[in-house]
């Protein structure tokens, strides 16, 4: 698994002097890399191969065939650790760390009341944090010195009505609308640390009639269109007056009452699909460009990556408080051509510098960028527990995943995942405080597998370092075979694995914790509850993976 292809900035530029420098809270501000890898993530730098057994094959749900518009398509990365020379020392220093001293410290009944703490919204349902941002902005958050914040404002409320979309304490409409998607295999499983939901928000032509009024079934029908597009497959919508829209929805030749948007986009065919109200009239201007696997430009995304919460009745669930709050949105749209000779160009540096590294472009207040018209900026807490703009390194965490990866489409994960419309509450559109994941039956892959059986097939654990020694001993019998008991039981609901106990969940919480205290996320963030034993310190030249079939995420 080579490293990622944004990564460092090969010179280093400080924000502050020297002695600033030493300070966490003075720190944020600067232009530098401590790690030259960041973009690389620690599961990289997984031990694949295993005494006696095959290979374990993490690899496959990030390196894989990907889908136009991303040309990336790294399945060779399951195959060997093809890393440039700066990316071979494994700097992840909190993933070898022991933290049982820190567990044993913390009791279960401090955590719990941690967790439940809301540190995003105040008791009066106002947002501290954007009030700190154009109220009273930090120096040490400032990086460009002008005196004011120039990137993303948190502004949604989690306050969610009947069909997903957020709203203000009076009840004014925030655009954000929350989806519900089945978590992505491996470290995003809550029984690996976190929990976590993701908003999309559309720009205002994308709510609007054709008049310019706001309309939410204009922007309902939209978001439909979106995730068709991003799908690459029809969606169910509710009941809709196609001759309103003055577009043909279902494709059935006809302008009547559609009841799905059907998928039909192949431009060198004369198919085209069309958005509706005021983006239709801008997409015939060329305003509004729309191409499969393309989200609309500006698009955004938020993303709260949560403690786990235990209930009374002992089930684990989503905590009110955030670990991180992660901003995304399209500042550019980039066409197939264009994507094509970005994964070409790539494609050649690797090749003539394999020991390269590509220059991470942002700062604290406007993120960093993929490339690929995305930029990525986030919140995290601080020893407090408060949120913190993220520096510039604790960003560029964020370049590699959401860029060239052959799984991502259009820089992202959600929407691929997201609930299926014809057969979900809500259409797929709400937030976990509205309904959990329990009862939700397994994905299934192309091939009609469950996508996460395989998940456990390939890996042999449900997380890339394979220490989750609870879900070892839940689903797999002592000679490393699958229990059939356990995949009959996972194929009708999923948190017969993603969900830890509450043992496990409460320690994972004080565990992060840990890393909270000591402000060191560039040295990584995951919730570790031992060492980690299958993991490289430094990977050798050359290193395979000892992977002898290549498998496909999808």
């Amino acid at each position: 698994m080579r490293a990622l292809s944004i990564v460092a900035f090969a010179a280093i530029l400080m924000v502050g002097n020297a002695s600033a420098a030493d300070s966490p809270l003075q720190n944020l501000g600067r232009l530098y890399l401590s790690n030259p890898a960041a973009v690389t993530p620690p599961q990289c730098y997984t031990k694949t191969q295993t005494q006696g057994g095959p290979a374990s094959n993490p690899c496959y749900v990030c390196h894989t065939e990907s889908s136009a518009p991303n040309f990336t398509n790294d399945v060779d990365l399951q195959l060997a650790y093809s890393f440039a020379a700066p990316a071979r020392s494994n700097r992840w220093h909190n993933l070898f760390k022991d933290r049982s001293g820190y567990l044993s410290s913390v009791s279960d009944e401090e955590i719990l009341h941690y967790v439940r703490e809301d540190n995003y919204r105040a008791q009066d349902g106002s947002i501290p944090l954007a009030e700190k941002l154009t109220q009273k902005l930090p120096l040490h958050w400032d990086g460009n010195r002008n005196g004011r914040w120039d990137g993303y404002v948190p502004d949604a409320n989690f306050n969610f009505d009947r069909h997903g979309f957020d709203r203000d304490p009076n009840g004014a409409l925030t655009g954000w609308r929350a989806l519900a998607y089945t978590p992505f295999p491996g470290t995003f499983f809550p029984t690996n640390g976190s929990t976590d939901d993701v908003l999309i928000r559309l720009p205002d032509l994308y709510r609007n009639d054709a008049q310019g009024r706001y309309s939410e079934v204009i922007y309902r029908v939209n978001l439909a269109i979106v995730e068709a597009l991003i799908k690459r497959s029809d969606v169910a919508i509710d009941p809709v007056d196609e001759t309103t829209l003055n577009v043909d929805l279902d494709k059935d030749g006809t302008l009547a009452t559609a009841t799905r948007v059907t998928y039909d986009w192949a431009p060198l065919q004369k198919r085209f699909m069309h958005y509706v109200g005021a983006a239709r009239l801008a997409q015939e201007r060329g305003d509004a460009p729309l191409s499969a696997g393309s989200y609309p430009l500006g698009t955004e995304f938020l993303h709260s990556v949560r403690y786990l919460d235990v209930d009374a009745r002992g089930h684990t669930t989503m905590a009110p408080r955030m670990k991180e709050l992660r901003y995304a949105r399209k500042v550019r749209w980039v066409t197939y051509y264009q994507h094509r000779e970005l994964a070409a160009a790539e494609l050649k540096e690797g090749h003539d510098f394999p020991d390269r590294l590509e220059a991470v472009v942002g700062d604290i207040e406007r993120g960093v960028g993929n490339r690929r018209g995305w930029r990525y900026s986030g919140f995290i807490e601080d020893r407090r527990g408060q949120l913190r703009p993220q520096s510039y390194e604790e960003l560029a965490t964020c370049a590699g995943c959401h860029g060239a990866i052959g799984a991502n489409v259009d820089g992202g994960f959600a929407m691929t995942r997201k609930l299926d419309a014809a057969a979900s509450f809500q259409r797929g559109w709400y937030h976990w405080s509205q309904k959990a994941l329990a009862g939700q039956p397994e994905p299934l892959r192309k091939d009609g597998r469950g996508e996460y059986a395989y998940y456990l097939q390939q890996v042999g654990n449900a997380d890339e370092y394979r220490s989750n020694a609870e879900v070892r001993a839940r689903f797999f019998n002592g000679d490393g075979t699958l229990k059939t008991a356990m995949l009959e039981r996972l194929a009708a609901d999923i948190n017969v694995l993603i969900m830890p106990s509450r043992r496990r969940a409460l320690d994972l919480d004080k565990a992060y914790r840990a890393v909270v205290a000591e402000q060191s996320y560039r040295e990584g963030r995951d919730a570790v509850l031992a060492p980690r034993q299958n993991l490289y310190r430094e990977v050798p030249e050359g290193q395979q993976t000892g992977v002898l079939e290549i498998s496909t995420y999808r």
